[in-house]
């Protein structure tokens, strides 16, 4: 069937120029207007033009590097991209700059081949997962790392956020701990829902603490160092005598909220991380983490697009990777019963 662009135009209420950049995939053009071009596509029974692509290129979209592990992930896509033959194009959203839509339009315009989204909307459970669909009807490749959706049709490659708070708790509880606090970020997000099951099993079956007595324990904030800092100094007002953290970055701010209270870590606190990030393990003192995969995560990444680029998709599904906990110095034996108010130490 002859594609004609009056037809698409007409159905989509636009010009033929409107339409011509859409499927030539220019910048600058509205996201409704973008839909309604791909909608009239559809309903006239038009595929969507394969673009040539420039079949060397492949997008990284990241989050912002503050957090070490997402630079870490990119270095192992990175090297995996480059032995195939391939050149890696890392996109990374600061704050107040692109987003991840924008992001995504750049590298299409590009013509690369295909994209490895890092924790990014699609594991924001109030995100439209529209976008994914746009970028499979144009035909682009695509695999998503950290936070699934059964609204995508995609791969997924996650590591085991239920199993990681499982382990950090066996751990805490078998040195003593029975107030163990979790600081996390927002609800919203994938991840952060996985650990607070995992977290909530996890004191059920190593302190018998129902599950539903846990919600005291968890502590919402943002993922950073001051973010950690917060959730960790509101814990420790609840007597917890350890934390686990969902980032090192916020296990950091954990340390900070329990040195400016004049508390030791581990002597009065003890604090686990996760991630395992580049150098934490020469931190003061050296970080109890829970290690993610990231070379494992980031080949299974690169594999699963490349069968996507090579027209043999791999299942429609997720790869969960078991995570690895890694005991330094920042975990110590807590007190049986739980640490009194810090106003009567």
């Amino acid at each position: 069937m002859t594609m004609r662009l009056a037809d698409i135009a007409a159905q989509a209420g636009v010009s033929k120029a409107t339409v011509s950049r859409v499927l030539n995939g220019a910048r600058g053009v509205a996201t409704d207007t973008r839909d309604s071009v791909l909608a009239a596509l559809d309903t006239l029974g038009y595929e969507y033009p394969s673009r040539q692509r420039r079949a060397e290129l492949v997008g990284l979209i990241t989050p912002e590097l503050d957090n070490p592990v997402f630079p870490a992930l990119a270095e192992v896509m990175g090297q995996a991209l480059t032995r195939r033959g391939y050149t890696p194009v890392l996109a990374t959203q600061t704050p107040g700059g692109s987003t991840e839509d924008e992001l995504t339009e750049m590298l299409v315009g590009r013509g690369v081949a295909g994209i490895v989204f890092v924790s990014g909307l699609h594991a924001d459970t109030t995100a439209d997962t529209g976008r994914y669909d746009r970028l499979r009807r144009q035909r682009v490749p695509f695999v998503l790392v950290n936070g699934f959706s059964p609204r995508i049709e995609a791969p997924f490659v996650s590591p085991d956020d239920r199993a990681a708070m499982r382990l950090a708790v066996a751990h805490l509880a078998e040195l003593g701990h029975e107030r163990i606090g979790l600081a996390l970020g927002p609800e919203r997000f994938v991840p952060v829902q996985r650990k607070i099951e995992g977290f909530r099993v996890g004191l059920h079956e190593y302190l018998g603490l129902p599950a539903q007595e846990a919600g005291e324990l968890i502590q919402h904030s943002l993922f950073s160092l001051e973010g950690g800092q917060a959730a960790a100094s509101a814990l420790i007002d609840r007597g917890c005598t350890a934390v686990v953290c969902a980032s090192d970055m916020m296990a950091l701010g954990a340390v900070r909220a329990a040195r400016q209270r004049g508390l030791a870590v581990p002597g009065d606190l003890s604090v686990v991380g996760f991630d395992d990030s580049p150098l934490i393990a020469f931190t003061d003192p050296p970080l109890t983490t829970i290690r993610q995969p990231v070379k494992a995560m980031g080949q299974i990444a690169v594999d699963a697009l490349l069968e996507e680029m090579s027209g043999t998709p791999p299942p429609r599904t997720e790869f969960v990777l078991m995570p690895e906990l890694v005991v330094r110095g920042s975990t110590a034996a807590g007190p049986r019963g739980g640490q009194r108010p810090p106003d009567q130490r």
